[in-house]
């Protein structure tokens, strides 16, 4: 019987409980967050597989299962682990290889039909052990990616630097927007990798992760095993590098590591929701480190790689939509990969849990949330900086810049007046996004755009124009 020992640094409690134990009681607490038919549909035929340095691996026995968990009840999942295991930092939802799954549905623990059975050789059981050590997601490869006009560029490059050929594209810096399929062709590489460089050390972790271990390292006096645990990888592939905005000793703490992996040649792919050099409150040295090999951008998917993405996972799930209902998600769900795929899953567990045909009426109903997201776009700061900065085509710099020309010093007012007027940040938060302004200033700004607005009609027709474009 597996137990959770000291060297797993999970905290007294779970040191000494047996997995199942502790899996029963993240289950009880997810009881009580979504409901005993939810836990029970998609997480009976769970388990909690290996558990080391805080982080969780949850298996479950199928991508169904798996997709439908990250979409829907990812947030419930950390919430109750972070209560059972002490110093929880990450979880990652995986699917068992099949000799477990099929003892798991022999034990009565679930069994989905969603899926024909698979046969492994030796060969890749053993990849796909190497595989989940490296923090990879297996179902993450080249194979499954659906590549399009928005992602052909990226595609071209991951695949180089997975087959040796991108020398000089290290590091290798995806950007774009949430969903878009970022964190699926870092993790193909390093898959990749591990498939042709057997005893290759290939380390895959979010950019969250890296901080709180920093700081646990640093609470416990522990740096030098931090610093030795990922300064010797071979392929790092770290993901979501926007978070180090602000965080100042994180932020040097991970650029020595960076230097030391790029001086080691050692393969560094990294992943942000937008390009360096608009990553607010990092180092210029980081951004120039980040920059100087190769930077690609995922886009949106157009109609036609969003229908392909849809029939692809239609023939991976075994499932049966009719062709009009799979054009209708594509045409409505348009600015996320994931919402897109959760769409799906929707449908079809829809499909397969009531055994009737799906309607477009049905669709309507099951969606209408992912629809409703879909038709009110969001507004944010970032959102309005770039929209303004563009309006009156100045640089996004100009944003957080000490620079006072009229030029810019109007512009970024209006940007000020529309963050206070579009979204619910408070005044000290539009100030620090404007470069750590103070909340005076945002004030003289809101005041002096409003007057504009009530005295000038021309300036008035502008602010409509530019509030209209956001809420588009």
């Amino acid at each position: 019987m597996e137990t959770v020992d000291a060297s797993m640094g999970t905290g007294a409690t779970a040191r000494v409980q047996p997995k199942r134990v502790l899996w029963q009681q993240v289950c009880d607490r997810l009881e009580a967050m979504v409901g005993a038919g939810a836990k029970e549909r998609w997480f009976g035929a769970a388990s909690l597989g290996a558990l080391a340095d805080g982080a969780a691996v949850v298996e479950v026995p199928n991508e169904i299962h798996q997709v439908w968990i990250e979409t829907n009840y990812l947030d419930e999942l950390r919430a109750a682990l972070a209560e059972v295991i002490e110093d929880f930092v990450d979880v990652r939802v995986e699917v068992v290889d099949p000799a477990k799954a099929e003892s798991l549905e022999e034990n009565g623990d679930g069994k989905s039909d969603w899926f024909p059975e698979t046969q492994r050789s030796k060969v890749e059981e053993d990849l796909g052990k190497r595989t989940r050590r490296a923090g990879l997601n297996p179902a993450f490869t080249f194979s499954s990616f659906v590549v399009g006009a928005n992602s052909q560029f990226a595609h071209a490059a991951c695949e180089a630097v997975a087959h040796g050929r991108g020398a000089n594209f290290n590091p290798l810096f995806i950007h774009g927007g949430p969903g878009l399929g970022k964190t699926h062709l870092m993790q193909a590489v390093g898959s990749e990798w591990l498939s042709k460089h057997g005893s290759a050390k290939v380390v895959y972790l979010t950019c969250e992760r890296f901080t709180n271990e920093f700081i646990e390292a640093v609470k416990k006096g522990d740096l030098e095993r931090f610093r030795s645990r990922y300064r010797k990888a071979e392929v790092m592939l770290i993901d979501d590098v926007q978070f180090l905005g602000g965080k100042d000793r994180s932020q040097e703490e991970f650029f020595h590591t960076f230097n030391t992996l790029l001086d080691g040649r050692c393969q560094v792919i990294l992943t942000s929701d937008r390009p360096a050099s608009e990553i607010k409150n990092l180092e210029p040295r980081l951004v120039s480190r980040f920059e100087c090999g190769l930077t690609v951008e995922l886009q949106l998917p157009a109609f036609e790689t969003r229908l392909a993405i849809l029939q692809k996972k239609v023939e991976e799930w075994g499932i049966k939509i009719d062709s009009g209902i799979l054009r209708m998600l594509a045409e409505r769900l348009k600015t996320n990969v994931r919402r897109l795929e959760g769409g799906l899953m929707r449908v079809g567990t829809f499909a397969s849990l009531a055994g009737e045909r799906v309607t477009v009426e049905k669709v309507e109903h099951l969606l209408r949330d992912l629809f409703r997201e879909e038709n009110s776009r969001m507004v944010t700061i970032d959102s309005i900086q770039r929209a303004v900065a563009e309006h009156y085509d100045i640089r996004l710099a100009d944003m957080t810049s000490r620079r006072r020309p009229a030029s810019i010093a109007m512009p970024r007012q209006v940007a000020m007046y529309l963050s206070r007027t579009l979204t619910k940040s408070s005044l000290i938060e539009i100030g620090e996004a404007f470069g750590g302004r103070d909340h005076g200033t945002v004030i003289h700004a809101v005041k002096k755009v409003t007057s504009a607005v009530e005295t000038d009609p021309e300036f008035r027709d502008r602010i409509d124009r530019l509030q209209a474009e956001l809420r588009r």
